[in-house]
């Protein structure tokens, strides 16, 4: 058993999230390979060049860093090697994203565009149900009850959330398999797609409809949408299933007319008029 096996059984029985432990595992045998040291050698000049590799974006330094900086604590803890060789660096700042919904006009070319059943099937639980792209992937006829009117969704880090379903959804399950998979894989029907499948079918669908956005921008439509509908943000931050209203206020943009809508709710006070005393020169 390697040490990166080793590394991964930790996790498990920490209860990590299975897509957490093999992205982590990915990243640390990814860094190994560019860098030519084995993944128990790095050093802290090997972690710096490529960190710094110029193709990286800045969440994705933070994110590689993150990995990186575990596993080396791992080992330091196992005994491994003495020395950890993240602990002198910090964390990639990460500049404040903006939320980047998909324009009303843009959505509706691309549901008005021409594709394959189960792609559209695919936007709509994207759009409607603000599903990501890895939850798509393996959604399952069991996951609707369309008696109780839910939908059942297991997300980041293997947390089960239990919401309404939308009405778009619930026409959609009249066409899809009631039990099993609703995306089976081409080559093997017993496993689903994998998340970067639904990434790139749901891509080319918003490209062939000559739309400038992207699959996961369609989950900013989906809580911009929503609070622009006057549902409260706490609703909102439930509804796309975020630990912190933080993390909700990066995918919900508030439009300039929200704002003045809200500043004239504001309504002034009433205030008494001030006299003032005018002394007469003596």
């Amino acid at each position: 058993m390697s040490e990166i096996d080793i590394w991964a059984a930790k996790m498990r029985a920490e209860g990590l999230a299975e897509r957490t432990i093999s992205e982590r595992a990915r990243i640390v045998t990814e860094c190994a390979k560019a860098t030519g040291k084995p993944a128990t050698g790095l050093l802290e000049e090997d972690v710096v060049a490529w960190l710094t590799t110029p193709s990286f974006s800045p969440g994705t330094r933070q994110k590689y860093y993150g990995a990186v900086h575990t596993w080396s604590s791992h080992l330091q803890r196992a005994g491994v090697r003495p020395d950890d060789p993240t602990e002198n660096l910090r964390s990639p700042r990460v500049p404040r994203r903006q939320p980047r919904p998909v324009a009303d006009e843009g959505l509706e070319l691309v549901l008005g565009s021409r594709m394959h059943h189960r792609t559209r099937v695919m936007l709509h639980l994207m759009a409607y149900q603000g599903l990501r792209r890895h939850e798509v992937a393996k959604f399952r006829g069991e996951d609707i009850d369309l008696i109780a009117g839910t939908v059942t969704v297991v997300g980041k880090g293997g947390v089960v959330a239990v919401n309404p379903l939308h009405e778009v959804i619930a026409a959609d399950a009249a066409s899809m398999p009631r039990r099993g998979w609703w995306f089976p894989a081409y080559r093997d029907p017993t496993s689903h797609v994998q998340a970067h499948s639904v990434g790139g079918v749901v891509a080319r669908a918003i490209r062939r409809a000559g739309v400038n956005a992207t699959g996961h921008q369609l989950r900013h439509w989906f809580g911009t949408s929503l609070l622009g509908s006057g549902v409260d943000v706490r609703i909102v931050q439930e509804l796309m299933r975020h630990a912190s209203l933080n993390t909700t206020a990066l995918y919900t943009k508030v439009h300039a007319d929200q704002q003045r809508a809200g500043l004239a709710r504001l309504r002034p006070l009433a205030e008494q008029p001030h006299t003032t005393e005018v002394r007469k020169a003596a």
